[in-house]
């Protein structure tokens, strides 16, 4: 009895302009199914109504997608003002809808964005994956349940007005993790005096990925498995931000094989994540440089790139 093919081991990261009206899971297993990968995952959900960078982890690039959760992202959203909703975003049903400030303008608006920019912090949204007890929040939501969430530091790096038409303000988001940009509008609606829901999100950046690197999902089920695979980008680049650090051969098959290395002071030490390589420019892996010590954190299967 033959076992039942599982995939192909291929490794490296493809940017996704995610389409509305698809869970990032979903999206993900589409194109993995397209790839014939054997392993998968993202770096953090797009929520389905969001569009945009969704990078997709295949084979070994998995093991660093952590790194990109703590990058920092940008978003394109627009606001609808006037209206909140059970969800913060347009998937919701409106629980509440108010008149729009008699005085609405540019002045107005940026008067408001100021205290939502630096170092703030927020109270995640119920329809966040946080857990409390063990469970999602979004279960709680579903089940019309709200528990207690701490708000969590955040940084608003740049909070831009695109547009300001009518009951809808658009804006640009620079962003620190954790931040919930539904929860963040919400919140700007209720400082305006309004309510407002997200009625429209984008996402243009996450950490080193940008819009002008993502394939729509279309566009990758047409051109087909073989050439959808070169479009797959390094499991390096997940840790592009980070400095290298290359050993010479014995030290490279010691830190493959799970040991720390020493190197001399007049090598170039690092302290804190660093990527590692060996002679050839092959990926090792991430590791932690402490003075002349380097450990191991999280390695690539060896053999594999």
């Amino acid at each position: 009895m033959s076992r039942r093919r599982r995939g192909d081991d291929i490794n490296g990261v493809l940017v996704l302009d995610k389409p509305a009206g698809m869970t990032s899971n979903a999206a993900l297993q589409q194109i993995r199914r397209l790839l014939n990968a054997a392993r998968a995952g993202h770096t953090g959900a797009l929520d389905p109504l969001a569009t945009g960078v969704l990078p997709l982890c295949f084979g070994e690039a998995t093991k660093f997608a952590q790194q990109l959760l703590e990058a920092d992202k940008t978003y394109r959203t627009v606001a609808r003002l006037g209206q909140r909703t059970t969800t913060s975003d347009a998937d919701g049903e409106i629980v509440q809808e108010r008149a729009l400030p008699s005085v609405l303008d540019a002045e107005a608006v940026e008067s408001v964005l100021a205290r939502f920019r630096g170092a703030i912090e927020q109270v995640p949204s119920m329809y966040s994956a946080l857990k409390y007890q063990g469970r999602p929040l979004y279960e709680y939501a579903r089940e019309g349940r709200t528990v207690p969430r701490e708000a969590r530091p955040i940084r608003i790096d740049e909070l831009t007005v695109l547009r300001l038409e009518g009951d809808e303000l658009e804006l640009r988001v620079r962003c620190s993790k954790g931040t919930y940009i539904r929860t963040l509008v919400d919140d700007i609606g209720e400082a305006l005096g309004c309510g407002a829901h997200v009625a429209a999100l984008r996402r243009e950046q996450a950490g080193p990925f940008a819009l002008t690197q993502a394939l729509t999902l279309d566009g990758l089920e047409a051109m087909g498995r073989t050439a959808a695979r070169e479009w797959l980008q390094a499991a390096d680049v997940l840790l592009s931000d980070l400095p290298s650090t290359v050993l010479d051969s014995a030290r490279a098959v010691s830190i493959s094989n799970g040991q720390a290395v020493t190197i001399s002071p007049s090598e170039s030490t690092v302290d804190g994540p660093c990527r590692l390589y060996d002679p050839d420019g092959r990926f090792l892996g991430l590791a932690e440089g402490s003075g002349e010590i380097i450990r191991p954190r999280r390695l690539m299967r060896t053999g594999a790139q």
